[in-house]
């Protein structure tokens, strides 16, 4: 088993909504960002128990379905399973529209136009219970306290330094080392 997917297994809360987001049967699902990213960071940084996150992003794929309601219905499901969390479900089928990109083949391809390489990194809870990381980009950066633009981030650079100041990351995990 991977690091990552130790850290979030070893996570009661983590696996308790990985479990209610399986319910969902979404195709290509995964939950991403800081919830990954944060909960490794404060894993790293020997902050127990890991800091709640600001939301909980769940992606899927569905080129068959890319209306707004769909997303929101997915949402109020998941506040039903486990209420008064920030749920935040997107179906990365439609979200190249917005930043103006070729559509996105799969979830995996969604996550490398994202700002930067450490919240390109999610995990879903296959039906025997193992977890699949999903790092299009890879883990290195992540397990190594390094924050990083991708190669997207890079095109759009106030936007990713913009980015890494509203999150306060430098503050909330001063181990890292933020990268060109």
């Amino acid at each position: 088993m991977s690091l990552i997917a130790r850290i979030i297994a070893e996570d009661a809360l983590a696996m308790e909504q990985l479990r209610a987001v399986r319910e969902l049967a979404l195709p290509d699902w995964c939950i991403a960002a800081g919830f990954v990213r944060n909960r490794v960071w404060d894993h790293l940084h020997g902050i127990v128990p890991a800091r709640l996150p600001v939301d909980i992003d769940v992606l899927y794929f569905d080129a068959g379905d890319v209306s707004r309601e769909s997303e929101a219905a997915f949402e109020r499901r998941l506040e039903a399973l486990l209420p008064g969390l920030p749920w935040q479900v997107r179906n990365q089928a439609r979200m190249h529209v917005w930043k103006d990109l070729p559509p996105h083949l799969n979830t995996a391809d969604s996550m490398i136009y994202w700002l930067e390489t450490v919240t390109g990194v999610g995990v879903r809870l296959e039906a025997d219970d193992t977890l699949t990381v999903i790092a299009p980009l890879g883990t290195d950066d992540l397990l190594n306290l390094r924050c990083r633009p991708t190669p997207y981030g890079r095109t759009r650079r106030h936007e990713y330094d913009a980015r890494v100041e509203a999150k306060r990351w430098r503050d909330l995990w001063p181990g890292v080392a933020f990268l060109d």
